[in-house]
């Protein structure tokens, strides 16, 4: 059966492939699920069976963005514990997320989902380890709610053991065993993990942090990870607090005590990695072990500012990260290429600490990395799955400034006018095609209330 193709044509192209190659106007030829083409000028002539020719004059086509750490659930408990550090913070909210049911993380995974998607994302993950007994089936309803969205979908499938009782963070009730987290994790692989090029739903192994996990649970978890071929996520060097617990329970720092339990390497990320020294950096980049760089939860809970050009500097992978919009209300990535760019020139390297190119290539390719799928997506290049967005940037907003990637990081949220996954329409003049998005906002705001009712009950 011949290709459908879909031609953009007219508009400024960044294709964040290895050389940054740019075209101040071209064209991008999409084959079915497949980018076919790619370059300067008009699409070639005579192309078959073109369902849709696209005049992109005044608009700016990048690769989908990727993110790289979110906690869905939190949608349902934004705007609570608004001024608290990562420990308090979670000493405040762990009571409430222990009462998640299944209908509540389904409609959280759809309004966290449904922001990201609408804002430019075409690669989604979710790292969820709040798992209470008898409360359904959690994963599935996170992974058919990105199924429905139709967006590129990584479930960190997490998992928590350490309770209070422990020396842990979080209340007991809400923990599960050693087996039981390890079987739970087994079972989700076998059921939903797609290893081909153009997966749609993959698995990780993801226990939630060295202060809500035991070393055997780090340990096997990796194991287990490896046994099936699938990659390792959880939660590194975030606070000065979490660097004091680990020295205290493990008697070294988060690095080494991860190097310990075999968390680091190339199928390993991690989100946040703020307070990291030369060391710790020389080891992420010596093992290829990636980073999710979420600036905006990073300021929200105070925890600092992640050094992330030296990152780059010593060849770790570095993407970029909503996280759990209970410390990112906004739960959009695309103010995160703005916001990494802001906040790291706060940092030692000040004006030269990232630019506008840099920031977009976390937000895409970085991302495509971290994931382990930068042979697939991250980049618009002939042979890639066909997930781009093409933003608008002829708009008050936007159209003073010259130079596109410029005006994309530096300036406002951009309108998309169109956003493809899979060459799959899921965004078209900045509304969501295969979702009501006034019914998820009803939904979330219903569930939220339950939840906030059932919690206050105890």
């Amino acid at each position: 059966m011949a290709a459908s193709r879909i031609v953009i044509e007219n508009c400024a192209i960044a294709t964040v492939d290895a050389h940054d190659t740019e075209y101040a106007s071209g064209h991008v030829v999409v084959a079915d699920n497949r980018i076919e083409s790619v370059g300067a000028g008009p699409a070639p002539a005579r192309l078959e069976n073109v369902v849709r020719r696209i005049d992109g004059t005044g608009h700016l086509v990048t690769p989908g963005l990727v993110n790289t750490h979110h906690h869905f659930y939190q949608w349902l408990t934004r705007g609570l514990a608004t001024d608290h550090n990562l420990f308090d913070w979670l000493v405040a909210l762990y009571p409430t997320w222990a009462r998640l049911d299944e209908p509540m993380v389904r409609t959280a995974a759809q309004g966290s989902l449904a922001m990201m998607v609408r804002g430019g994302v075409t690669t989604a993950m979710d790292h969820h380890y709040v798992y209470p007994r008898g409360t359904g089936d959690l994963s599935g309803a996170i992974i058919g709610a990105a199924a429905e969205m139709g967006v590129r979908f990584t479930l960190a499938r997490g998992s928590m053991d350490r309770g209070t009782s422990d020396g842990g963070l979080p209340p007991d009730f809400a923990v599960e065993s050693l087996d039981d987290a390890l079987a739970a994790t087994e079972k989700t692989i076998d059921a939903h993990h797609d290893a081909s090029f153009d997966a749609m739903t993959q698995i990780a192994v993801a226990p939630c942090s060295p202060f809500s996990v035991s070393t055997e649970l780090l340990k096997q978890g990796a194991e287990l990870a490896r046994r099936k071929g699938v990659r390792l996520h959880t939660h590194g060097s975030e606070t000065v607090e979490e660097e004091q617990f680990c020295k205290e329970l493990f008697g070294m720092g988060p690095t080494d005590y991860f190097e310990s339990t075999g968390w680091l390497g190339s199928d390993v990320w991690m989100a946040h990695c703020v307070h990291m020294n030369d060391s710790d950096i020389a080891a992420f980049g010596r093992t290829g072990t990636g980073v999710a760089h979420c600036p905006s939860s990073n300021a929200r809970l105070a925890a600092g500012i992640a050094r992330v050009p030296d990152m780059l500097g010593a060849g770790v992978p570095v993407g970029l990260g909503v996280d759990g919009t209970a410390s990112n209300e906004s739960g959009e990535l695309h103010t995160e290429l703005r916001n990494a760019l802001l906040i790291n020139r706060l940092g030692a390297r000040g004006e030269s600490a990232l630019t506008a190119r840099q920031a977009l290539r976390l937000g895409t390719y970085g991302g495509a990395q971290v994931l382990g799928r930068a042979g697939q997506i991250g980049s618009i290049e002939p042979g890639k799955l066909a997930d781009l967005v093409l933003w608008k940037l002829d708009t008050l907003a936007h159209a003073s400034i010259a130079d596109p990637v410029t005006a994309l990081v530096f300036g406002a949220a951009a309108p998309i006018t169109l956003s493809l996954v899979n060459g799959r329409t899921v965004v078209e003049d900045s509304h969501l095609t295969t979702v009501d998005e006034d019914a998820i906002a009803r939904s979330t705001r219903s569930e939220a209330q339950r939840l906030a009712r059932i919690a206050a009950t105890g």
